[in-house]
């Protein structure tokens, strides 16, 4: 018995950052939402890095990530 294969065409990925404002829109939630699951670990789609001993952080988001966890991706972007 033989398999049958499924070939899948891929975006064509840059590994571009995503901002947090744009995946917030694609998921119909607010940008604020989006920091904190990054933050806490809870969407892996991302990066959360606090920025020395200050409040803020910094966020990486890559398309592919985005892309394999949401199903977002926006070639206009690119």
């Amino acid at each position: 018995m033989s398999e049958k294969k499924l070939y899948v065409e891929l975006p064509p990925f840059t590994g571009r950052n995503v901002s947090i404002s744009e995946i917030a829109e694609a998921m119909h939630k607010d940008a604020q939402y989006v920091r904190i699951g990054l933050q806490q670990g809870i969407f892996k789609f991302g990066y959360a890095m606090k920025v020395g001993n200050s409040k803020e952080y910094n966020y990486y988001c890559p398309d592919r990530k985005v892309w394999e966890e949401i199903g977002y991706f926006c070639p206009e972007a690119v």
